[in-house]
């Protein structure tokens, strides 16, 4: 998983390190030793994850980590603190600071990388997510409220019959939420837990055999739709950094050891909550609120109506992130006969059946929109030239594979697509211009057609 990294630490060795293991783990890494130096870097080439270590005695980091969470630009960054001692208080501290995660010296690589994974699949569903609140609040439409009225639902799993009262106790006082208990085997029975718990919490046990024994409850509790959105804690023995790597891959959002505090568990339990109340209020703005407006009623589509705003803000995070944006114009090769031989509804049902495909093989973070008649936009973020010529001729390939489905007592019929493409922002450096952009789009489409049809063009910029 690509990402930007940034690395703070003062002592030289530390920082040269850790940017060779994440230069390996092919990230990108920016490294500096002070509070001022970091701040002129995420000023300027914005990580998507800072690594600090808390232990300098020079300044005060804790600070500098809850200025960073009170930054409505900064606040969706993930923190991993460094070189913290490896008690109930430091840890308490490091996470109250605004730490996503504590991992004292020695670091296990295995449970950094797992971690820094996890923060950053999470960072890119909240940047998805704020993405489109902020174009719909452009749009007119009401700002999701933050505060939520709502109690939260919690779940304790347990691997057998036996009840936790002292972990339950924990939970039930700290959030002061009431707090179910299940079996992790009833779980695995289908709609066993109702209404779907916000947050699971699970007790893996004392031994780590146990603990192996649950990671496909994880996997399971993520792949299904009723419980993909909700958030996981595992409660892991000591000293078992494999584990906690595991269960972190598998899907689990945090990992807590189960001689930690009261009030570590607490706090990490919070902020799993506020984050999943956060995003359920994001996506019914988005679900609610634009549905009608700014969606296609044929393709269920975003029209054109939204991709104007919504395209200048995936420019403007491409732009602060020193990366590329690739822009794409789809238009249906010799759509007018199916229409003039098959009748409109035969028509329909192309353009229908072609969204289907174009949003099943794409990136959640990608705009599909349909601009009118037989043209679509897609735009992809974060994508290099040489990504997007593949990506747009994998989806040209993707409309010739299968025939489409006209509807009762017609035949199938082959369909193709012509397809031109535009990157902007060429190694952070070239300005961002939408109108150009989606103009040299349009012009390489045009070349496609030109040039006989089903096939890929690139503006000759990008090429």
């Amino acid at each position: 998983m690509s990402g930007r990294i940034l690395i703070v630490d003062t002592v030289p060795t530390n920082r040269i390190v850790l940017k060779v293991k994440m230069q390996n783990a092919q990230f990108s890494v920016d490294a500096c030793a002070s509070r001022i130096e970091a701040e002129a870097i995420i000023a300027t080439n914005r990580p998507d994850l800072i690594m600090i270590n808390l232990a300098d005695a020079g300044e005060d980091r804790h600070e500098f980590c809850a200025a960073l969470r009170d930054d409505p630009q900064t606040a969706a960054i993930g923190i991993i603190a460094l070189g913290v001692a490896d008690t109930s208080r430091a840890r308490f501290a490091a996470l109250d600071a605004g730490a996503d995660d504590v991992l004292p010296r020695p670091i296990s690589d295995t449970l950094l990388l797992a971690r820094i994974r996890s923060l950053l699949r999470v960072r890119s569903t909240s940047q998805e997510l704020f993405l489109r609140d902020s174009t719909s609040r452009a749009l007119g439409f009401e700002e999701a409220k933050t505060s939520f009225a709502n109690a939260a639902n919690i779940a304790l799993l347990t691997p057998n019959d036996a009840v936790d009262p002292a972990l339950c106790t924990i939970l039930q006082n700290g959030l002061r939420l009431p707090v179910r208990q299940f079996t992790t085997h009833s779980v695995l029975k289908k709609s066993a837990v109702t209404p779907v718990p916000d947050l699971f919490v699970i007790n893996c046990g004392e031994t780590e055999q146990t603990a192996a024994s649950l990671f496909g409850l994880v996997s399971d509790l993520r792949s299904r739709i009723e419980t993909r959105q909700s958030t996981v804690l595992v409660v892991l023995p000591q000293n078992a950094p494999a584990l906690a790597a595991m269960f972190l891959d598998l899907g689990a959002d945090d990992v807590a050891i189960r001689t930690a505090s009261a009030d570590e568990i607490t706090l990490r339990a919070k902020a799993l909550i506020r984050r999943k109340l956060l995003h359920d209020k994001l996506r019914d703005t988005v679900r609610d609120g634009l549905h009608a407006a700014v969606t296609d009623p044929l393709t269920g589509l975003y029209n054109r109506r939204y991709v104007e705003p919504h395209l200048a803000r995936m420019a403007a995070q491409s732009c602060n992130a020193g990366r590329e944006l690739a822009v794409m114009m789809l238009d249906i090769d010799h759509f007018k006969g199916i229409n003039d031989q098959y009748g409109h509804a035969a028509g329909d049902r192309v353009l229908v059946q072609l969204a289907q495909r174009l949003q099943n093989n794409l990136r959640a973070i990608d705009l599909v929109a349909r601009m009118g008649g037989e043209e679509f936009l897609v735009a992809m973020p974060r994508t290099t030239t040489a990504q997007a010529r593949g990506a747009a001729d994998r989806l040209r390939q993707l409309v010739n594979d299968h025939p489409f489905d006209l509807g009762p007592d017609l035949p199938e019929v082959r369909v193709s697509v012509s397809v031109g493409v535009a990157v902007s922002g060429h190694n952070g450096i070239e300005p961002f211009n939408l109108e150009v952009i989606c103009s040299r789009a349009d012009t390489a489409l045009y070349a496609a057609k030109s040039a006989g049809r089903n096939q890929v063009a690139m503006s000759r910029t990008a090429a």
